[in-house]
């Protein structure tokens, strides 16, 4: 099985590439392999009918459109927003694709909508808000695609794809490269696929194996942070101002204890808390829905605390599902939730008290707990304190009713060393998206995608 090229890993990353490759060079044989499904066979049991089946592998990770399909789907418009390109190919080139990609997500569909150019007075009130707490608003204008219509976009894309002579093969993972002197020539998934070029765009969800072909093949990799956190919800209330005029609030604070950086991710108004699974691993995330029927009365965000470690320490992923494991093994596999005010006190949160809040969790099977027993203290403090920080931007964050989720852990810490055009230490293979480290969202990881796309034009 000869190819031009192969995409392992049909994620934003994966897809784009295959997109402006198949629209530029439409002579070239062009071959995507993802291990999960078809868009259309795409669906979540939990979502259905609120039972887990622990499908493997997961369906909100894996398949056409990655985790993509299942997200919020907020295309991040800023180049200060969502990984490292701007490092790596310069600050105005990241943002020229970013708006050649963000016509891209129009063209198929996407909202017109922008948020958070349209109140600058408010933009003013918020920025001054958070200078006196020591907080930094990241201004970021974002195009919500939604929960639901992203789907309908990423099938479009597929359409596309397929009429451009793209070959697509589910349900077939990559198990290993071929590699012949220090040069890509194909790769193992179901049979041998021998290829020109292989472009590795796992995403998230693959982080883990490319993490062990880089041990396995001597690929150079760096060793980066390893976020981990909780995810918060809170009443639409609360935050209004933000979800009305901005969508997504994104604040960075370096904490007074420590001195550690933690920041707001992933914010959903009228949204739910959901569960994904990695390595059987549950660990908790956000959505929500562009229709107006498929609303919550909650809102929720992510905070996520970036660990930095040096050598001898060579395994981020691994760090992160220990500390993801801790928290599994205490809830039976299940996500833990407890309000702010019983965190403080050091107690765990019980059904009865949950029961009494005036928040209610939209995780409907998160188990009442305490997350002091999972998180390390140096992160529990430091979310504690950026908890706090918000409350004087967004007065209510830290109410005793407020709650958390854990564990929330974000799988790219390991950032692949690659050249200005992605490509790595072997001749021939590229690497692209949030599993090689280098992009951390939808729109950053499209742009890596149409980047190294038009490398071979």
């Amino acid at each position: 099985m000869d190819y031009d090229f192969i995409i392992v890993g049909a994620g934003p990353a994966g897809i784009f590439a295959a997109l402006e490759l198949s629209g530029l060079r439409p002579e070239k044989k062009i071959l995507i392999l993802e291990k999960g499904q078809d868009l259309e066979k795409r669906n979540c049991p939990k979502r259905d009918n609120g039972v887990c089946r622990k499908c493997n592998p997961c369906n909100i990770l894996s398949g056409f459109a990655g985790s993509g399909a299942y997200s919020d789907g907020k295309l991040s418009l800023s180049p200060e927003v969502g990984g490292e390109l701007p490092s790596v190919i310069g600050y105005e080139n990241t943002l020229e694709l970013i708006k050649q990609v963000d016509q891209i997500y129009l063209s198929f569909g996407a909202d017109k909508k922008i948020y958070g150019v349209e109140n600058p007075e408010l933009m003013d009130k918020l920025r001054a808000r958070a200078i006196k707490s020591n907080l930094k608003l990241i201004e970021c204008p974002i195009r919500h695609l939604g929960t639901d219509e992203s789907r309908k976009i990423y099938k479009k894309i597929e359409d596309r794809l397929l009429s451009q002579g793209v070959q697509l093969s589910f349900n077939n993972p990559v198990a290993d490269l071929i590699i012949d002197n220090g040069e890509i020539k194909g790769v193992v998934a179901d049979k041998i696929y021998n290829a020109d070029k292989v472009i590795i765009a796992t995403g998230r969800e693959g982080s883990s194996w490319l993490s062990s072909m880089c041990e396995k093949y001597f690929i150079k990799k760096s060793i980066g942070p390893v976020d981990i956190g909780v995810r918060v919800e809170v009443r639409n209330e609360i935050m209004k101002e933000i979800n009305e005029s901005l969508y997504e609030g994104k604040f960075i604070y370096y904490t007074p204890t420590f001195d550690d950086k933690v920041r707001t991710f992933c914010q959903n108004p009228a949204g739910f808390v959901s569960v994904e699974y990695y390595d059987n691993l549950a660990v908790v995330n956000g959505h929500s829905y562009k229709s107006k029927k498929q609303k919550s009365k909650n809102t929720n965000f992510a905070i996520l605390v970036s660990n930095y470690f040096t050598k001898p320490f060579q395994n981020p992923i691994e760090y992160g599902k220990f500390i993801a494991g801790l928290g599994n093994m205490l809830s039976g596999n299940k996500i833990i939730v407890q309000r702010y005010g019983d965190l403080k006190r050091g107690r765990r949160t019980t059904p009865e008290r949950l029961f009494r809040n005036n928040i209610h969790p939209t995780l409907s099977d998160s188990l009442p707990g305490d997350l002091s027993l999972v998180l390390p203290y140096r992160v529990l403090l430091d979310i504690k304190e950026m908890i706090e920080a918000l409350d004087t931007i967004v007065s209510g964050v830290s109410s005793d009713e407020t709650l958390l989720y854990g564990v929330e852990v974000k799988f790219y810490s390991s950032r692949i060393q690659t050249n200005e055009n992605f490509e790595t230490s072997i001749k021939n293979l590229y690497v692209a998206g949030d599993g090689a480290g280098i992009t951390r969202g939808l729109m950053q990881s499209s742009v890596n995608g149409i980047y190294i796309g038009r490398l071979f034009a």
